[in-house]
């Protein structure tokens, strides 16, 4: 099968013929037929995960998969409900399943647990193997279009599990004001969960493009607000200006920089919060004061659980979600990355096979 294997941290992918992988007893064997592509992945090329996430090389990243089982482990249980043909996605996060988080029905935070294209070799191939407990049937799916499947394990289910957060804290309702701060991959689909969850809330979305606000109104915010160059006073008087008030109740940031976390913290209003689901810099750093003296709050906010999968595959079989999917070639994989290094995609890069 083609691969496209990490050989060097910030060295790109190379394009290998390597033996289809054959699944273990418990296992299932997937025909790749989407994979999503994250700015993680480029991270994970250029080193940011070197130490947190360190991989055996050479190894194939990915971790938004859809495909087709093309073999079953031998003691792969009847009662599973998968065969052969099956289209499937693959639940990214593989806990050990003894421990206090797995028990609890987050396998994404179990500290012994792997997670696929981080650790196990994803989707960036032809073929792959998986644990058959950690992959979903989306058979009776109304849209099985695998390009617009593989991006919910990931992109789909981390905005929606931090606006959860955001709403089950109170935050969001009517007369109150969340804004999605980076309209990428994520935030696309963190505006249409603002509108889904947030309860007649204001949605305002934040990007440093007029193109990825064009995304933000398309998908239903009320108000964006283009921040690259602007001063936190112009932020506060553009608020004002459009909510009449120059702060809001909570903030879900999927860029991660200490830019824009900056941001957030400055135009929280009292009581407020910040969702921190993206990952770019290194450093957070949150006034101490204003954050005590008015009771705000943070919260860390990483992937999700299966249950917030089920959630998701149920709204997009309801048709409640929209795509902003950018198909990629497998050949392409290099320069989509570095597209999404740069920040130039709009919507989520998708190597589409077949």
């Amino acid at each position: 099968m083609r691969a496209a294997r990490m050989h060097g941290y910030d060295q790109p992918l190379r394009f290998d013929e390597v033996p289809v992988p054959d699944p273990g007893r418990d296992e299932v064997l997937l025909k790749v037929s989407a994979t999503g592509m994250c700015r993680s992945d480029y991270q994970l090329v250029d080193g940011y995960f070197r130490s947190g996430l360190p991989v055996d090389l050479p190894f194939i990243p990915g971790h938004e998969v859809a495909g087709t089982i093309a073999a079953v482990g031998s003691d792969v249980p009847a009662a599973a409900g998968i065969s052969e043909g099956d289209p499937v996605v693959v639940n990214p996060n593989w806990g050990d399943g003894t421990c206090r988080q797995c028990r609890r029905g987050n396998q994404q935070l179990c500290s012994n647990g792997r997670l696929v294209g981080f650790g196990p070799n994803g989707g960036f191939a032809e073929y792959m193997v998986a644990p058959y407990r950690h992959v979903l049937s989306v058979a009776g799916q109304p849209d099985s279009d695998p390009r617009y499947l593989a991006p919910l394990t990931d992109a789909g289910i981390t905005p929606y599990r931090g606006m959860k957060k955001l709403r089950d804290a109170g935050l969001l309702g009517a007369g109150r004001t969340v804004v999605v701060n980076g309209i990428g991959g994520l935030g696309g689909y963190a505006v249409q969960y603002a509108r889904l969850l947030g309860a007649g809330a204001t949605v305002i979305g934040f990007a440093r493009s007029d193109a990825k606000l064009a995304v933000a109104t398309e998908h239903g915010a009320h108000h964006t607000l283009n921040v690259r160059d602007a001063t936190v006073e112009q932020v506060r008087g553009a608020l004002e200006d459009m909510t009449g008030r120059p702060a809001v109740d909570a903030v879900l940031d999927c860029a991660g920089s200490e830019e824009s976390l900056g941001l957030a913290a400055a135009i929280l209003d009292t009581g407020g919060a910040l969702c921190q689901v993206g990952l770019m810099g290194d450093r957070l750093e949150l006034p101490s004061f204003p954050f005590v003296s008015g009771e705000k709050s943070y919260f860390g906010s990483f992937w999700g659980n299966l249950d917030d999968l089920q959630e998701v595959l149920t709204l997009a079989s309801q048709g409640q979600i929209r795509h902003q999917v950018v198909p990629v070639a497998f050949e392409d994989v290099n320069d989509a990355l570095e597209a999404l290094g740069r920040g130039d995609v709009v919507g989520r890069a998708v190597v589409v096979f077949d």
